[in-house]
Parts: C-alpha cells; sequence; structure tokens
C-alpha cells in the first residue's frame, strides 16, 4: 500500500447542488475528470470536502460513489478524523470502506492537545482502524503543530500508521520530519505551495487541492518532482503559484469550485458557514486561467 500512495493525490470537493443537496452526477463527473487527468490516487471527505458539514448519510453516500466510480483503478483514501478519539476509532470501525486503501486522519482540532496527547490520540486509532493510517498535521486549522519527533516515534511504535500528510507550511520543518521517519514512512506534502519543495526534499508527493481542477499540470508537475527534474517541476510550480493563492484566497474549497464551475465540472455552492466566491475572484479566476491556456498553446 505504501508504494501505492506516491505522487499526486487529490482531495476531493463535495459538489452540491443549488439547494446544497450533495451533487451526485457532479461528483462522478469529477472523479473522472482527475482521473484522467492522470493524478495518481483519491482522497475523500478532507477537509477540502467541506466533511464537517456533511451527515453520517451524507459522508456514507460520498464514499461509495466515489469507489463506484474509481472502479478499482486508483487507491483510494478516505478521511475520518476529529478530537473525540473514540468516536473517531468508532467511525474507523463502523464505516464502510470497501474498495479503499487507507485511512487520512486529522490531527485533533480545537482541544490543543500536548504532543503526549497526539501521539496516544494516533497510538489508540492505529489498533483499531481497519486500514492503514496516514496523519494529517494542519496547524492553521487545528491550532497545533504535530512535531516530528511525535511524528518519528508514532512511526517507529504504531505499525498501522504508514505516513503523513504534512501541511504545516514550514519547509525547515519538513526537511526535519523527512530525516527523522523511517525511510519507508510517507511524507507527503499537505500544501500545494509547498508540494515541489516537499519532494525534491524526499517527500513522496502531494495531497492537492488545485490538483483536481488541473490534474494534468499538477501530476506532470509531481512526476517531475519525484524524477528529480528540479528545474522543470521548480518552473511548473512557480507558474501556479498565482492561482494557488487565489483558490485559497476566500478559503477552501469555495475558490476551487468555482475553478471547478468555470471548467463545468460542478457548481460553485459551498455549505455555511462558508460563503461561495465572490464575483471578484470569479474574474481574478477567469483572468488567470484565460492567460494560462493561452501560454499553453
Amino acid at each position: 500500500m505504501r508504494s501505492e500512495l506516491k505522487g499526486t493525490g487529490v482531495a476531493l470537493v463535495t459538489p452540491f447542488r443549488e439547494d446544497l443537496s450533495p451533487d451526485i452526477p457532479a461528483l462522478r463527473k469529477l472523479v473522472r475528470h482527475v482521473i484522467e487527468g492522470g493524478v495518481d490516487y483519491l482522497v475523500a471527505l478532507g477537509t477540502t470536502a467541506e466533511s464537517a458539514t456533511l451527515a453520517p448519510g451524507e459522508k456514507a453516500a460520498v464514499l461509495r460513489v466515489i469507489a463506484e466510480e474509481n472502479d478499482g483503478r486508483l487507491p483510494l483514501v478516505a478521511g475520518i478524523g476529529g478530537n473525540n478519539t473514540l468516536s473517531v476509532a468508532a467511525e474507523m470501525e463502523s464505516a464502510n470502506l470497501d474498495g479503499y486503501d487507507a485511512i487520512l486522519s486529522v490531527s485533533p482540532y480545537y482541544s490543543r492537545p500536548t504532543q503526549e496527547g497526539i501521539y496516544q490520540h494516533f497510538k489508540y486509532l492505529a489498533h483499531r482502524a481497519p486500514l492503514p493510517i496516514v496523519m494529517y498535521n494542519v496547524p492553521a486549522r487545528t491550532g497545533s503543530n504535530m512535531l516530528p519527533e511525535t511524528v518519528a516515534r508514532l512511526a517507529r511504535d504504531c505499525q498501522g500508521i504508514v505516513g503523513i500528510k504534512e501541511a504545516c507550511g514550514d519547509i525547515a520543518q519538513i526537511h526535519t520530519l523527512i530525516d527523522a521517519v523511517p525511510r519507508d514512512f510517507l511524507v507527503i506534502s499537505g500544501d500545494d505551495l509547498t508540494a515541489v519543495p516537499t519532494v525534491l526534499a524526499g517527500g513522496v508527493g502531494v495531497i492537492s487541492v488545485l490538483g483536481q481542477a488541473l490534474p494534468v499540470e499538477f501530476s506532470t508537475m509531481i512526476r517531475q518532482g519525484l524524477a528529480g527534474e528540479s528545474g522543470p517541476a521548480t518552473d511548473l510550480s512557480e507558474s501556479l503559484r498565482p492561482l494557488i493563492g487565489l483558490i485559497f484566497r476566500e478559503g477552501n474549497p469555495a475558490g476551487v469550485k468555482m475553478l471547478l464551475s468555470q471548467l463545468g465540472i460542478c457548481r460553485p455552492e459551498v455549505r455555511l458557514p462558508l460563503m461561495a466566491a465572490s464575483a471578484e475572484l470569479s474574474r481574478d479566476l477567469d483572468t488567470f486561467m484565460t492567460a494560462f491556456l493561452r501560454e499553453k498553446v
């Protein structure tokens, strides 16, 4: 399984209809779009999927539809996380994960646990999860930072924990992390801006937001980085930097949903408390994409 979660993974949005109910046909269309674009694996029910606002039945439907549409073509990762350790473990044990290969689980948010609390949380989950776990460190959302020594300790002590999606945004911490963990432990960028630097430092790839809108370009960039082609990978990363800034300017996934809407894949709606992208952001995205596509011709 470890060898399968390399390259470009995409954290899929949950498309909504105008009435904010899940848009299942659009979700199927999105899955086909990213598979045909050359990504390496799919992530369901991450932060980008607005999983915090999905009811349990909606989560189950999203997992099922993605697995059906994927039809065994790519590895699948299911997002199951939270700050109630017992509840997260119960959800992992009860979820229908047929067709899935791993679980992505975020470090406990809001509670701001100590490093020992984070360690014990993931150790508990590792002993109960039905699939291998990829941890997710995203301090900007959780309010706490999983330090490299904590990650390395979990990597050594828990066979069921196989990697980490690292979105600390600090390339120095990422270098320290890669040096601290076992060689077969997966260090995956969780930040589109640090994807190429992470890969060039020894990481195995990215779980991307932008990659679902531009799967061909993002997959090409990461493959170049993994092949040691630092120049082309860095150049492509820099060309996408303004777009990455745009899709996160008004929060995630409002920006990428507007971009997907402009590409004809799904509507731009998000659920409260998030707000759909503004008319100004829509214009800026359209302006960038017009110039970007013109340069490709």
